[in-house]
């Protein structure tokens, strides 16, 4: 395709920095970008044609961690590179909240609670212990002396069923992942940001003292520095980065009256997880029930895991009610041998921000602050 003079020195002018992935990294690292330099010009280049891989396709949850899945992280990563991780998702939730009206994104600070049978229950040795330590470690992050506490009396009352324990978390809530991304890619844009979508990018090299980048759409692009922020997908343009995608299967029930689910739920160390949406319930996960299957970048949904989550729905949230399925989707995570997101300088001008490990929502913005940070240097 040839293209006009004008679209070669507007939309496809060389750029300062062009950042592959429209998704909620690449989009809040554009917007830091834009902040520390208004000069400085910015593309976006995506192959969909609005965000798919995690960003618009997950639960929608605004939440740093359950008590069993920080308590497996500080096992297996250590004290130190939990309480890291914490941290910067919990001041990315406050990013969020400072940027946007809540009404914007309906952001809804409703607190949230991981459940536990009375088998699971027995299983875990200490957990009164093990609350109360995190709450120790915890309070110099989130300002609170019990950021976790028991709260089996709220169990009736939420509606839960066959589920023996349950501990809170107050500073947990949910929001519209795709409000979301639709306000940051107004906002990003309104700061003088270029978004090109429907183009894919197959490689890149360097040349001389620009990026070149190659696409699906043959057209030449330029750039100072690249930034990849395509997450699960990175692979395809950094084959030598530790990512493994991981799909998270969703469904959304049709409206249940007088639903009394208020607030976020986590099972079974945050593999399950689900939420009143508009008294509809939404429940996602249940992957580790079949690893192998969902390690895949397909957005497709299967029957193994879907009927897992039809089996968790009717055992634990809605035993005896009457409604259908109305929705069915997956999302592809990033996930690695280590939590810690990728954030570095690949090669010269060559940078990434990779590997939310399914917390793109809360670490976004904060990963965002540190790529304005290393592209500056």
């Amino acid at each position: 395709m040839q293209i006009s003079i004008w679209e070669k020195e507007s939309f496809y002018a060389p750029k300062d920095v062009i950042i592959v992935g429209s998704g909620l990294v690449g989009l809040w690292c554009a917007w830091h970008l834009k902040k520390k330099d208004p000069g400085l010009s910015v593309a976006i280049v995506d192959r969909g044609i609005i965000p798919t891989g995690a960003s618009t396709r997950n639960a929608g949850f605004a939440c740093f961690g359950s008590v069993t899945e920080l308590a497996e992280d500080a096992a297996r990563f250590g004290d130190d590179n939990m309480l890291q991780l914490v941290e910067m998702r919990y001041k990315g939730l406050q990013y969020i909240r400072k940027v946007f009206n809540a009404a914007t994104i309906d952001f809804d600070l409703c607190g949230g609670y991981e459940l536990f049978t009375e088998k699971e229950a027995a299983q875990i040795s200490g957990l009164e212990y093990e609350i109360e330590r995190l709450n120790t470690l915890l309070s110099p992050i989130t300002g609170e002396k019990k950021t976790f506490k028991q709260a089996n009396e709220k169990i009736a009352s939420l509606g839960l069923h066959n589920i023996t324990h349950l501990i809170e978390n107050k500073l947990e809530g949910y929001l519209h992942s795709g409000k979301l991304c639709q306000s940051l890619l107004q906002l990003v844009q309104s700061m003088g940001v270029t978004v090109l979508n429907a183009i894919e990018i197959s490689g890149f090299e360097k040349r001389g003292d620009h990026i070149e980048l190659y696409t699906n759409q043959f057209i030449p692009l330029h750039a100072g520095k690249l930034l990849i922020c395509t997450n699960a997908f990175a692979r395809q343009l950094l084959p030598s980065l530790d990512i493994v995608p991981a799909r998270g299967q969703v469904l959304v029930t049709s409206p249940i009256e007088n639903l009394p689910l208020k607030g976020t739920f986590h099972f079974d160390a945050g593999y399950y997880y689900f939420r009143n949406l508009g008294n509809r319930v939404l429940l996602g996960g249940a992957r580790n029930k079949a690893f192998e299957e969902e390690t895949t970048t397909e957005l497709t949904t299967t029957n193994t895991i879907q009927q897992e989550l039809e089996q968790f729905l009717s055992t634990y949230i809605l035993p005896g009610y009457s409604y259908e399925i109305t929705d069915r989707w997956s999302g592809i995570m990033g996930m690695g041998n280590e939590k810690l997101p990728i954030v570095k300088e690949v090669s010269p001008q060559v940078f990434c921000a990779v590997r939310m490990s399914g917390m793109g929502v809360a670490l976004a913005p904060v990963i965002g602050e540190e790529i304005a940070k290393l592209l500056s240097s």
